[in-house]
């Protein structure tokens, strides 16, 4: 275009003006211009590396064979070749080692596998599964205390709560006492037979007082899948609810006071509590409704 003539002038528009008007900066034109004309491969750009990869990778090697400890990282292979003043690029390092087989053991990853269940933890009618499990909160006076709490799976009504220094094994059967006294009118040998005890692989309910005890009343452990807590979610979203509206809202003198607290939420909670998938009914009110179909069939 800029060696096109005017007609009106006869002579050439020239490339300033040409520029110009396009709204383009000459430098820019000159510059790829000098690009077309003398092309260069593409480079990366920072310091080169005076080794080749089989150089490199001696290095490596010779690194791994000399260091006393075992699987070090592409991070400190790298660090330790910049103290050897051999310069080059993390990314660099990881690669050689990946393609030579050099990196250290990993844990391999799990396969997915279909599970064995339907996915649905919600029982039929209540004391069919119980969910169990603990979770921490703060006294001023005790510090740091555990809270072990039971709900029924189908009706989601707290069956025991309770709250100690020591979070034992011994403690954590006392929300299942507590539950076993009031649905089932006595404790003792097999008094709760056929009632499933859901729960993670803590170690106060894989120790072999807890199941003995189970056993005990008659109950049926039946630990969550690992690395799976949704299935223990009835007692979880209890304690979401149980920090919501109290732990996370009150401060707590000491154990005592905590208790009593405790105890009056559990009340609380069973009487007023609306829940969505009961119909929004509370976890009482859910329990007489099954009892009252129970004894019309």
């Amino acid at each position: 275009m800029s060696q096109t003539q005017s007609p009106s002038t006869g002579r050439k528009y020239g490339r300033a003006r040409v520029l110009a008007i396009w709204g383009l900066v000459r430098s820019t034109f000159y510059s790829r211009q000098k690009k077309a004309r003398h092309p260069v491969a593409p480079q990366r750009r920072g310091p080169k590396t005076d080794y080749t990869d089989a150089e490199l990778l001696d290095r490596i090697r010779a690194i791994l064979t000399a260091s006393l400890f075992h699987g070090e990282g592409h991070r400190k292979i790298w660090a330790r070749l910049r103290v050897q003043d051999v310069r080059t690029s993390k990314p660099r390092v990881l690669r050689l080692l990946r393609e030579n087989q050099l990196l250290s053991p990993q844990r391999r990853l799990v396969p997915v596998v279909e599970k064995s269940h339907t996915g649905s933890i919600v029982t039929d009618a209540p004391d069919q599964m119980w969910g169990t499990d603990a979770t921490a909160t703060l006294t001023l006076a005790e510090g740091q205390v555990t809270v072990f709490a039971a709900v029924d799976h189908c009706t989601a009504e707290c069956v025991g709560i309770h709250a100690v220094k020591r979070a034992t094994r011994f403690e954590a059967l006392e929300p299942l006492r507590q539950g076993v006294r009031e649905h089932f009118g006595a404790f003792g040998p097999q008094v709760a037979a056929g009632l499933r005890i859901r729960h993670d692989h803590g170690s106060q309910y894989m120790s072999d007082h807890f199941q003995q005890e189970l056993r005990f009343l008659g109950m049926e452990s039946s630990p969550a899948f690992v690395r799976e807590p949704e299935g223990n979610g009835c007692i979880e979203r209890f304690f979401r609810t149980l920090k919501e509206q109290l732990l996370w809202v009150r401060h707590f003198h000491n154990l005592e006071e905590l208790q009593l607290a405790l105890r009056a939420f559990r009340d609380q909670y069973n009487r007023e509590w609306l829940i969505e998938r009961l119909g929004f009914q509370s976890p009482r009110q859910a329990h007489q409704r099954f009892l009252a179909l129970k004894q019309a069939a």
